[in-house]
């Protein structure tokens, strides 16, 4: 039933092309006012690079989870959805892995226009930083989806899912960032590794919170 769900979303946006198409020209505008802005040095460059990517990151996920379920509103079809014989913790993890594929897609054509432009000069471990970038992304769709649906249906839901989800996510943010800076440095892994437990105890949590509260918070 995942996949049918998933594979529903996924065709959804193979036709429209709303979602990818909105995150990466919105990344990629970014990108270059960030690149535009300062021209700092390749030290201050390491330093700030992780802080100004993971905002940037954060902004585009909100689009994704935004749309992902606003297109469920249309024709009511999210209700017809929640009435139908499923378990509704499948609808959620089916909503939080099509965030997830669109999220790790615009960063892999992003992160090489991020580091063109702000002449990056070593992202460190590459293995290491995809972990923790597959980590991150993965709190984001647990956390961002469970907010959505929550605020769905409420008026001005597209103001309430950042209202309620920046705050929400600062924890995962600072450990991102935190982690992030420390691989592109080539730090040890003891140096960065509470920032790292942070980030599984967030997914942990806000993964097991969603699948056990989806059914609750998606009532009218």
């Amino acid at each position: 039933m995942i996949g049918i769900l998933l594979k529903k979303d996924l065709l959804l946006e193979v036709k429209s092309r709303e979602i990818l198409i909105s995150m990466i020209a919105f990344g990629i505008a970014v990108t270059l006012l960030y690149a535009f802005s300062f021209r700092p040095s390749p030290e201050l460059v390491l330093v700030f690079a992780p802080g100004l990517m993971w905002t940037l990151f954060l902004f585009i996920s909100t689009l994704a989870i935004h749309r992902s379920h606003s297109l469920e509103k249309e024709f009511d079809a999210f209700s017809l959805m929640l009435s139908a014989p499923i378990n509704r913790s499948t609808l959620f993890i089916s909503k939080c892995l099509c965030s997830l594929i669109f999220l790790i897609i615009s960063q892999a054509i992003l992160m090489p226009v991020f580091a063109l432009f702000l002449q990056i000069p070593s992202f460190g471990n590459i293995s290491q930083l995809i972990g923790v970038f597959f980590l991150v992304d993965l709190g984001i769709s647990f956390s961002g989806s469970l907010i959505s649906g929550a605020v769905m249906r409420a008026r001005g839901n597209e103001f309430l899912l950042p209202l309620l989800l920046y705050p929400i996510v600062t924890p995962l943010m600072i450990s991102a960032v935190k982690s992030t800076a420390a691989i592109m440095s080539s730090a040890e892994m003891i140096e960065w590794k509470l920032w790292f437990q942070i980030i599984l105890t967030y997914d942990i949590v806000f993964g097991l919170l969603g699948l056990l509260s989806y059914d609750y918070v998606t009532e009218e």
